[in-house]
Parts: C-alpha cells; structure tokens; sequence
C-alpha cells in the first residue's frame, strides 16, 4: 500500500444568520485561488476528525467558537483526480450563527449574502459545486458562478 495519502480532506463551513443570509470568507490575494470568495474553512490535520478541524479552522480564521456537535453535514465536492498531487475532497457542514462577533483573521475578508448574491460572487470551482448542491438541498434555487 502507498505510504501517501491519495486524497487531502478539507471542511468548510455554511454558516447561515437563520433569516437566509450565509457568510462567505474572500480569500487574501496572495494565496491560492485569492481574491475569490469561499466558505471558510481547511485542511484537515492528522489526529483530527472533519468536525475537530472545522472547530478548529473556524476559530483561526473567523475568530468563532462552534460546538462539534452542532455541525451538520451538508453535501462534499471534489476535483477530478489530478496526477501530479493527492486529490481534494471538501466536506461542507451547516450551522447557525449565534451572533458572536466575526472577523476576517487570517485576512482577506467576510460577509453575508443572500444565495443569489453569493451566485454573483467569483467562487473557486469546488465552492461554486457546494453553493449548487447546498442550496438545491435547502430549496432555495441556484446559486451558479
């Protein structure tokens, strides 16, 4: 059996404000994919399950302390499978804001957008499959790039 993994887990997260806005993180121009908006989230680390990296993630970044057990998984997206690099594989999960202050701590920036002002927003590929398939599962529509 390879010794490297095949595959890199990453969690996200659709955090919602309960009256259908979702908080989306711009990404800061000066990594991967910068400048495009995304749900916030990352990798996740050995030793770690999704909830404990997402728990994890959510508190570098947005400066927000979630409990693992309201986390709800929503729906995965992955790239099709590249040859030079193990796989990326997103798992997306729900929660409601508890109205907690955020912030953007890792830079870039945050805000809340209805789905079809998110659908305007320039998204990575994978986020753009995750909004689609969020929102088809929530009946609110498309939410297309």
């Amino acid at each position: 059996m390879e010794s490297n993994p095949t595959w890199l887990a990453v969690v996200a997260l659709a955090l919602t404000d309960g009256r259908g806005h979702w908080l989306m993180h711009r990404r800061p121009p000066d990594k991967h994919h910068g400048g495009l908006w995304e749900f916030p989230g990352g990798k996740v680390e050995a030793g770690e399950n999704p909830r404990m990296a997402l728990v994890r993630e959510i508190r570098e970044e947005l400066g927000l302390t979630l409990d693992a057990a309201d986390l709800l998984p929503a729906g995965f997206a992955e790239e099709g499978v590249p040859t030079d690099r193990p796989q990326i594989v997103i798992m997306l999960y729900t929660a409601t804001w508890d109205g907690a202050e955020v912030a953007a701590l890792e830079g870039g920036e945050v805000g809340w957008y209805s789905p079809e002002a998110m659908g305007e927003l320039a998204k990575p590929p994978l986020d753009i499959v995750l909004a689609e398939n969020l929102f088809k599962k929530v009946g609110m529509g498309d939410c297309q790039a």
